[in-house]
């Protein structure tokens, strides 16, 4: 294990890790309704005469729903890679510069692989996938 990580004990990590197992299931489960729930309004919408609010409403609700798995999708890599890097024996430690992730972040969204300036300069610069460094 890399020694800037070892001031995480097993114990913590333990816990992250089923923390992260039980997110990940949250996760797509709601990834999965979100999905069936859009199949259900378009089946619902087709074939049917409807008024221009009907459609407009539909609209919107498909934008939200495309946009709530858009962004579980994104978090459930995150879970994914923070699973990984339990696996490495890196968790706790930055995907773009090896510092120290603070304790007190982790505990906060156990999925983080950034510490708080480097996720807020990605998501100002819109790289916010875990793939990209």
């Amino acid at each position: 294990m890399n020694s800037k990580a070892e001031t995480l004990d097993k114990a913590f990590i333990e816990r992250q890790r089923r923390r992260l197992v039980k997110l990940r299931d949250e996760l797509v489960d709601a990834t999965q309704g979100e999905e069936a729930e859009e199949k259900e309004v378009n089946s619902q919408s087709s074939g049917q005469a409807e008024e221009y609010e009907d459609d407009a409403q539909r609209l919107t609700t498909l934008e939200l729903d495309g946009n709530l798995v858009a962004r579980n999708v994104q978090r459930l890599a995150q879970v994914d890679r923070a699973l990984e890097k339990i696996s490495e024996g890196t968790y706790g430690l930055s995907d773009a510069s090896n510092q120290p992730i603070p304790k007190e972040r982790l505990e906060a969204t156990p999925e983080s692989i950034y510490t708080v300036a480097e996720q807020a300069t990605r998501e100002s610069t819109g790289l916010r996938g875990s793939s990209q460094k």
